[in-house]
């Protein structure tokens, strides 16, 4: 018997309705595994990063505990007497010439920033860049946890000339890279072209020294022609950031070659004689012992960076080399973390004394408009 069509209307849509609801559930199911596989690889990704923290806070730990040790051996072993000879000994001579190399690393410093906003395509006034920089490093260098100290220092001061908090960023990454870039050409060029000098200071084989020095250079220049091939982009920590041509790059690791060749000129002039160490090789072990420094998270490598250049520097008189350590603080640290306070506190009053004429002027201007209208 014939039912009609709206039987056949209703047999059909309860099909079609059952067919809907069978690909609904297949649709959340796949949507529920989607979600849960990403969560899973979120999970993984999280206990990976842990787990590298871990390592890195055991690794620094390690450095850290290894540094004091070696310091409160050599300490009970100097003679305070001998150290107190040993400043007074230093000549005006080389304190004026460490002053002079120190000018010229933080020099070099600035443009680190200078680049950077280059590659950032972005205007500021130099006098501004020069402050920025020069604070940000000489307080972050002090301090430790650079990306604090002077992310903030940056951002305090960039944010004034109308930067944002992403353009401050990515400039402080640039920065950084020009910085590293420095570092690992030095102690490259150091390993591979004063291999056996090197190996009396770290007791490893010449060839061993030689294969990891070309292997530092090699990386460098591999990265020099990455980026010549065409534009490369990164993403860091949600955003994109273009990384600097061939020209801009070739001026990072120039600036970073003069930055550190000065830092450690800087200690070098204050050592009591140079014979037994050629500039060099000296330049390499400075900047190793500068990696350990970071390595170690402590503020400024202080402790570390110590150790590490008492053991290597071939001296016979530990109160020498502690007397031009601690002279170098103070010198490259000490003299320029001062001056950065101040420079900020004169920045902050001018800025505010800038702030009070310009209310006061707008006040004046003002005046005769409300007078009129009484």
């Amino acid at each position: 018997m014939d039912q009609g069509p709206l039987y056949n209307d209703a047999h059909s849509g309860s099909g079609g309705s059952t067919r809907f609801a069978r690909r609904r559930g297949a649709l959340a199911r796949s949507l529920a595994f989607d979600d849960a596989q990403k969560n899973e690889e979120l999970h993984t990704t999280a206990r990976r990063n842990s787990i590298a923290r871990k390592i890195a806070a055991g690794f620094s730990i390690a450095i850290a505990i290894f540094s004091i040790y070696v310091l409160g051996r050599t300490f009970s072993a100097v003679s305070l007497t001998d150290l107190r000879h040993a400043i007074a000994a230093t000549s005006a001579d080389q304190i004026a010439m460490a002053a002079l190399l120190t000018f010229v690393s933080f020099l070099a410093l600035t443009g680190y920033d200078a680049l950077a906003l280059r590659q950032l395509r972005t205007r500021v006034s130099y006098a501004t860049t020069a402050l920025a920089s020069f604070t940000s490093y000489a307080i972050s260098f002090t301090l430790g946890f650079p990306l604090i100290t002077a992310g903030t220092v940056r951002y305090w001061i960039y944010s004034q000339a109308g930067l944002g908090p992403s353009k401050v960023a990515s400039l402080t990454i640039v920065a950084g890279v020009t910085f590293w870039f420095g570092m690992v050409f030095v102690i490259g060029a150091g390993l591979a072209f004063q291999a056996e000098a090197i190996s009396a200071l770290n007791h490893l084989q010449p060839a061993l020294n030689m294969l990891m020095g070309i292997g530092a250079l090699a990386a460098i220049f591999a990265y020099l022609v990455w980026v010549t091939i065409r534009r490369r982009h990164v993403r860091i920590q949600g955003f994109r950031l273009e990384l600097p041509g061939l020209g801009l790059t070739l001026g990072q690791v120039t600036l970073g070659v003069i930055d550190q060749c000065a830092a450690a000129g800087v200690l070098f002039v204050l050592l009591p004689h140079h014979g037994e160490l050629d500039f060099f090789t000296f330049a390499a072990t400075y900047v190793f012992a500068c990696i350990l420094g970071v390595a170690s998270n402590a503020p400024g490598g202080i402790g570390v960076f110590e150790a590490a250049m008492l053991k290597a520097v071939p001296i016979a008189s530990q109160e020498s080399v502690l007397a031009s350590l601690l002279l170098f603080r103070l010198i490259y640290y000490f003299v320029p973390f001062v001056l950065a306070l101040a420079f900020l506190g004169a920045h902050e009053g001018f800025r505010r004394q800038k702030s009070l004429r310009e209310a006061m002027r707008q006040s004046d201007e003002n005046a005769p408009m409300i007078d009129d209208i009484g």
